[in-house]
């Protein structure tokens, strides 16, 4: 019953870039436990291995070394462009080539990445997975050039969907909070969690698993119609402050 309801990918090599740890980590172990053959790629190896998860040292700003990499490929069906980040960073506490570091690892290096693997989709009809965030739909103070970067992301998948149909599909997951070995850094201990967590309509941050069951689900067969699409894996959103500052409905 478990194969009936998760979907399988056997035979099928993945591409995860900055799969070493957190989201990525959960991306690439979501892929093999899935039957795929993966692959991840980052500057630095993982900390701790990843099971059945081969790793190749990349540094996806650099465009000829990444169209080396693809190249050398025997063969791709899935990308999944997760790499990306950026320094909590006010605009005007930092120059325009700062903020231009973010933009480029999170806009520009997935653009490279895709049209360096494009012929090795197009040939397997294959699936583009794009790692975007809610802080490209909604004010983003402190990582402003990191939400601006996710909008671009999530706008360059739709028309690479329409582009590279019907033979490669494009999608989007478009991520809220998640809970990896990170969270303390921008949330606090368990307390800050805790309370940032029960702002979560679904009452706790995502899992790297959660990501990872999501892009597994959109590069499968059971997503063979959806592209274009963009897919909010954020467990309902975040609850709206005026619900917490209205005094109406409330007993006195």
């Amino acid at each position: 019953m478990d194969n009936l309801r998760r979907p399988q990918l056997s035979g099928r090599t993945v591409v995860v870039t900055g799969g070493t740890r957190g989201v990525g980590a959960g991306i690439a172990k979501a892929f093999a436990e899935a039957g795929a053959e993966v692959v991840v790629c980052a500057r630095r190896p993982p900390e701790v291995p990843l099971a059945d998860v081969e790793f190749a040292p990349l540094d996806l700003r650099d465009p000829p070394a990444v169209r080396a990499f693809f190249a050398a490929l025997p063969r791709l069906d899935v990308l999944v462009n997760n790499a990306g980040g950026g320094p909590y960073r006010l605009l005007a506490d930092a120059d325009a080539e700062r903020h231009a570091r973010v933009v480029e690892l999170n806009l520009l290096a997935p653009l490279t990445a895709s049209l360096a693997a494009y012929e090795h989709l197009r040939r397997v009809k294959g699936a583009v997975v794009m790692i975007g965030s809610v802080s490209g739909s909604r004010p983003s103070p402190g990582s402003a050039a990191y939400g601006a970067a996710k909008a671009g992301l999530e706008n360059l998948a739709r028309s690479m969907a329409v582009e590279w149909a019907p033979e490669v599909r494009v999608n989007t997951l478009v991520v809220g909070m998640v809970r990896t070995e990170l969270a303390h850094l921008h949330y606090g201990g368990e307390d800050g969690i805790e309370a940032v967590s029960r702002t979560v309509p679904l009452g706790r941050l995502a899992t790297p698993a959660d990501v990872g069951a999501a892009a597994v689900f959109l590069a499968s067969d059971a997503a063979a119609y959806i592209s274009g699409a963009s897919l909010l894996v954020h467990g309902g959103g975040e609850r709206l402050a005026f619900l917490d500052a209205a005094t109406a409905n409330k007993e006195a």
